[in-house]
């Protein structure tokens, strides 16, 4: 920056400087540097700087250029200040030189030299040089010429991104801390942003200064008399200050309001953030945020007659700010209205804006403009407004019926990009209000010959399959398509299957050819595993039960919502917090593309101060569908004398739950379609055919049975070695199968004699673990012999907290000796298999969990994709309620219970080609995280 500015001061004459050099030029230089008359001087260091500019390498004449710092011309200081800060750091050893200098220059008489050369040493990165930095900078803080003390607050955000061990011991941070009381408000400015860039630097995230009344109004009476860049630098950090009460909470936003006016874009957004930071704090209903909102819309709105780039900044932070607060902006539609020379990335993000505010009250003033915007010539735009109208009808539902018509308007334009993205919205419309518009489907069908988008084609497949009772003719149309099923989309051709499987439920008798061909193509002639698997259960289902399959296939769909695309509540809160930066533009939090962001660094809006009724709610909805209270895991007393005095020779035995048994008789590969051609008791086979593990989980994949041996099962561990157990070599693991935890062990005799009286008893642990079933030896273990043993566990036995907490204390008994060891349970063995949690139910505990109550991790090296993460974790019972694409960037929402009731709310960040995942982990028993991260950890990399 300060070499941009130098050198926009160097007049166009001086064009001469970057001349072509010649032979001998360094030598030239090195004696016009040395000339005695300074003029002759100016202009060589000027012909350095030209040539270091250019790229250039001038470094020999470091020496020469450092002794013209012996100068009281400030044009000259400044061009040799220049030249050291770009060679400082190749040349450390001769930049020494230059110390005594900048130490004589901090204490001229001109507060403008002594301002350069600190500015200067905090920008020369050299260790050796901020050794001496520190004696200057102390006494430039004090300085008492403002321009000095606002130089010297920035320089020591500088040095501490050098030493920060060197700012913390010289006491900078408290001399920076007394600056916020300063005297001028461009000081104080200062202060605040090197504050605020240091907390951003440091490891703890711990905020360097605490926020109180009387610093929050010396802040307040600078934020009047300082600059635009120094005002966003005060609200900034004014949005991180909590109120104690609504009157201080109201105080605060009577004195920022000003700010709305302001000329600058940056002031008034930073000033929109505290207020919508502020106003969560209020009562929503009270006269006091009403007035707010109404001050709030016209800076807004202003925005939007700035030059594109700024107006696209404003839009994507004013979408934000109507997802949290639409009654903002609810008056000013017209505004959004897209103008003609308006650029695409402008006229797209008033698109979305205008049907986030769309309403009863002005939904005929936006399907008017939508119409319009139809006719576009630009294709894109075009597919937006369509898809926009449809948007308009769910979320509008008095307005459906007029949406339909528009869009049936727009479809007997005939224009195909608009026929194919109508029909694409139309399906969702009948979704949205099944059997209420099924009277345009004809019209539909008249258009099915110019469909060649995959999407649309899906989509007119599907509406011929979920209506085909009332198409006449829906065998021939859906079968025009299957001519050419192999080159179809994978999209087109899973609907296919689906819709003609829907064909046949409805209408068995003229369709089983049309069936059976489907189901050949899907299974026999297809290397696409999704259509393959989809096509092997409708046709298991088929065959064996036609009646479930009408319940699985025709079965009841939920009802979409027009809140599909909106942000997650929490995410939405945190960019709320980050309205005027980078992460309001890209709708991703900073941790998502700031390297080496602190991932513990996130904030959120305050509680509102009439959440109690809400959390009330809250509560209330999710008892209604929770479980047992969390059985107390106690404190950890001194374990080893309950060990040493339990009786191994017969343990407590708690009989095991019994395994779920599976009633499918399914044989997958046979039979054909002849059981659909009968009745249901034809259907049934007399011989119940063995269920292969194949069917079981592909089944078990659709239907939520599947409790296979692909849940992950950690190696095995030497837990005690035959040296300490006198010859008794122990290796083992824990695994769950079928709901039950095995404790899966190798014994060898490494002794000399027989080994046999086998018995284990296991100490008071965090979850319960006792056997619930005796150790099976068989007897005796011969010299050098290994056995293959487990003991199935129950969790019924007493509760003692350990350290860690999946410690557990074995004792194992042969007719050798008693032998002790402790190893570690995996957590993912306690994961149960009923921890899927409703959506709702889900997003409302997440929000009544307290935010303290929240970790996170980071997990490394993780190379699988969303639905990679999402297989895996199903198999190991964590059961991911809901996924969503923001931004390029996948977030899954995963939950899990633990044996002992714990319930764990999971957050994923998943970026595609970073092998790093965000864990964002929230429970009411927040001692399970470290446990179940490590889980995570261990399944995603198995």
């Amino acid at each position: 920056m300060i070499l941009i500015n130098t050198f926009l001061k160097i007049k166009m004459t001086d064009s001469k400087y970057f001349t072509t050099t010649k032979k001998g030029e360094i030598f030239e230089l090195k004696s016009e540097l040395n000339n005695d008359k300074k003029e002759k001087k100016k202009e060589a260091v000027k012909k350095v700087i030209a040539s270091m500019t250019v790229g250039k390498d001038v470094s020999a004449l470091f020496p020469d250029v450092v002794n013209c710092m012996q100068t009281d011309n400030l044009e000259l200081k400044k061009l040799v200040y220049l030249y050291l800060m770009n060679y400082a750091k190749s040349q450390p050893d001769m930049a020494i030189m230059a110390v005594n200098t900048f130490v004589k220059d901090c204490e001229d008489p001109n507060p403008l030299i002594r301002a350069l050369a600190v500015r200067t040493m905090g920008c020369i990165r050299v260790d050796k040089i901020t050794e001496y930095l520190c004696e200057p900078l102390r006494k430039c803080l004090k300085d008492e010429d403002p321009y000095v003390r606002k130089t010297a607050a920035v320089c020591v955000a500088k040095l501490y991104d050098i030493n920060a061990a060197l700012v913390e011991d010289q006491g900078f941070l408290d001399q920076l801390k007394d600056l916020l009381s300063d005297s001028n408000p461009m000081v104080v400015a200062n202060a605040v942003a090197a504050l605020s860039e240091i907390n951003e630097a440091s490891p703890s995230g711990q905020p360097l200064v605490e926020m109180n009344a009387q610093t929050i109004n010396k802040l307040l009476t600078a934020l009047n008399e300082c600059t635009e860049w120094g005002q966003v630098f005060i609200l900034d950090s004014l949005a991180n200050y909590s109120p104690k009460d609504d009157r201080e909470a109201q105080s605060i936003c009577e004195r920022i309001t000003p700010r709305l006016a302001h000329a600058n874009a940056a002031v008034v957004l930073s000033a929109v953030k505290v207020l919508m930071k502020l106003m969560e704090m209020l009562q929503s209903e009270s006269d006091f945020v009403g007035t707010l909102t109404k001050k709030l819309a016209p800076p807004l709105v202003t925005l939007l007659s700035s030059e594109p780039e700024v107006q696209y900044v404003a839009l994507r932070n004013i979408n934000l700010i109507v997802q949290k607060r639409p009654d903002i902006l609810k008056h000013e539609m017209k505004v959004f209205f897209v103008k003609y020379n308006d650029p695409i990335y402008v006229k797209l993000e008033k698109l979305d804006i205008m049907i986030r505010l769309a309403s009863q009250a002005n939904i005929a003033q936006v399907l008017s403009e939508l119409k319009e915007y139809a006719t576009e010539v630009d294709v894109d735009f075009v597919r937006k407004a369509v898809r926009a109208i449809g948007r308009c009808a769910i979320k509008v539902e008095p307005s459906a019926e007029r949406c339909v018509s528009t869009l049936l308007d727009l479809i007997q334009t005939k224009v195909n990009y608009v026929v194919q993205e109508a029909i694409v919205v139309i399906k969702d419309i009948f979704r949205k209000y099944p059997n209420k518009y099924e009277s345009i489907i004809s019209t539909l069908c008249e258009n099915l010959d110019t469909l060649d988008e995959p999407e649309a084609r899906a989509s007119m497949i599907w509406i011929i399959g979920e209506y085909a009772e009332r198409i006449d003719n829906a065998d021939e149309l859906l079968e025009s398509f299957l001519e050419g099923f192999h080159d179809e989309n994978t999209q087109v051709q899973l609907q296919l299957l689906t819709a003609i499987v829907k064909l046949f439920l409805k209408r068995p008798t003229d369709t089983q050819e049309l069936v059976q061909q489907v189901l050949s193509l899907a299974t026999q002639d297809s290397d696409n595993p999704d259509l393959r698997d989809r096509g092997f259960i409708y046709w298991r289902l088929l065959s064996t039960d036609p009646a479930a399959a009408k319940e699985v296939v025709l079965a009841e769909k939920p009802l979409i919502s027009e809140e599909t695309d909106l942000l997650e509540p929490t995410l939405l809160d945190e960019l709320i917090c980050h309205i005027s930066s980078l992460a309001s533009v890209y709708h991703k939090p900073p941790t998502a593309f700031v390297e080496g962001r602190a991932a513990g660094a996130r904030k959120s809006l305050p509680a509102r101060s009439n959440s109690n009724e809400d959390s009330g709610q809250r509560t209330t909805t999710t008892t209604t569908t929770s479980q047992p209270h969390a059985q107390v895991i106690l404190a950890q007393d001194s374990l080893i004398g309950d060990l040493l005095s339990m009786d191994i020779g017969g343990p407590t035995i708690v009989p095991p739950a019994p395994a779920a048994q599976s009633g499918l008789g399914l044989d997958l590969l046979g039979g054909g379609l002849d059981g659909i051609l009968g009745s249901n008791e034809g259907a049934t086979s007399t011989a119940a055919p063995v269920v292969s593990q194949s069917t079981t989980g592909l089944l078990g994949d659709i239907f939520g049975f599947n409790q296979g041996p692909t849940s992950y099962i950690p190696p095995k561990v030497n837990w005690l070695p035959a040296e300490k157990g006198k010859g008794f070599d122990i290796w083992g693991t824990f695994s769950r199968k079928n709901g039950q935890i095995s404790m899966d062990m190798t014994f060898t005799n490494k002794a000399m004699q027989p080994m046999g009286g086998f018995a284990i008893q296991l100490n008071k642990n965090s979850f319960g673990l006792t056997p619930a079933a005796p150790l099976q030896v068989p007897s005796p273990l011969g010299p050098g012999a290994s056995i293959e043993t487990n003991v199935i566990l129950s969790t019924a036995g007493a509760v003692q907290r350990m350290e860690p907490l999946n410690n557990l204390q074995v004792a194992i008994k042969n007719n050798i000796d008693v032998f002790y060891f402790a190893c570690l349970v995996p957590m993912n063995v306690y994961f149960t298999e009923d921890g899927q949690l409703d959506k709702r139910v889900f997003l409302s505990t997440w929000k009544d969990i307290p935010a303290q109550n929240e970790v996170q991790y980071t997990l490394s090296g993780i190379m699988l994709t969303a639905d990679q993460v999402v297989q895996k974790m199903q198999q190991n019972n964590v059961f991911t309620i809901a996924k969503r694409n923001v931004e390029g960037q996948d977030m899954l929402y995963q939950s899990l219970k633990l044996t002992n009731n714990v319930w764990v709310l999971n957050e994923l960040k998943i970026q595609p080609g970073n092998p790093d995942v965000t864990l964002s982990l929230k429970s009411r028993s927040v001692e399970v995280a470290p446990g179940v991260f490590q889980a995570y950890n261990a399944i995603l990399h198995s």
